[in-house]
């Protein structure tokens, strides 16, 4: 699987063989498919003396409300008839164990656990049956919402939008059947959401044909798509999880605004 790590003050891609706790280096943008290929330099690092970042770093990151049938009744909400479509600024997204911040302009924070998907390749108007072709892989997300702002403003961005609000992680699992994965959150240990992507109203392919349709996806760039029921309140202090069959789990914490 593909990650993002930091060592010696330097972030780098790397595939991480989890089960002998090692990352393998690349060097070049993994990207850069048509120009310059990454190299597989050969050279190991272990595991823990390297620093998990987010495995990408988006221009945006596109989230899809209401994708999940049992979600959507959870919230009152009637199934939305397309993709319901929201923006969460490149400044929310954080990597594995770097804590979410609770800002003092909430009262009501929530997590949502979801699958993303990673783009690989410049998107623009594509259409479903080649979507594929523009997926890099998945990763585990969370998408931070301040529920008390989401109900107030009419709007979403501000509920959706502080710094830390993204979680991105562990690593991007670039061959993977999205098809029936299952899904599962915890806070504190006690599980919260316990789903299948089985479940989502729009498939991911439907997902990137309706997003490109709009605004044109970049590499790196990161589609949420949705979360199932189960959402609940996070309190400082509190540890959440999201774990994904085939990709591992991400976990971070939360704190307070100073």
């Amino acid at each position: 699987m593909i990650i993002r790590y930091e060592r010696n003050g330097k972030v780098k891609h790397g595939w991480m063989v989890e089960e002998d706790h090692k990352v393998r280096v690349i060097e070049g943008d993994i990207y850069k498919i048509h120009t310059a290929k990454p190299i597989m330099t050969g050279l190991e690092l272990p595991l823990d003396e390297v620093t998990l970042k987010a495995p990408s770093d988006p221009s945006k990151v596109v989230c899809i409300g209401l994708n999940y049938r049992d979600h959507a009744a959870e919230m009152g909400i009637d199934l939305p008839k397309e993709p319901l479509m929201f923006l969460k600024p490149s400044t929310t997204v954080i990597g594995p164990g770097e804590p979410i911040v609770y800002p003092k302009l909430t009262q009501n924070l929530h997590y949502e656990g979801e699958l993303a998907v990673v783009i690989k390749k410049e998107a623009k108007k594509i259409q479903a049956a080649d979507a594929d072709d523009y997926i890099l892989g998945f990763t585990c997300a969370i998408d931070v919402t301040a529920r008390d702002l989401q109900m107030s403003d009419g709007q979403w961005t501000r509920a959706k939008g502080f710094d830390t609000f993204c979680p991105l992680g562990p690593a991007i699992a670039a061959k993977l059947d999205y098809h029936h994965l299952r899904i599962v959150t915890r806070v504190n240990g006690e599980v919260r959401q316990d789903a299948c992507t089985d479940q989502l109203i729009f498939s991911i392919p439907q997902l990137i044909e309706a997003v490109s349709a709009v605004m044109t996806l970049r590499p790196g760039d990161v589609i949420l798509t949705g979360t199932p029921s189960g959402v609940g309140e996070l309190v400082p202090g509190d540890e959440i999880s999201v774990t994904i069959e085939g990709i591992g789990t991400l976990t971070t914490h939360v704190v307070a605004e100073e």
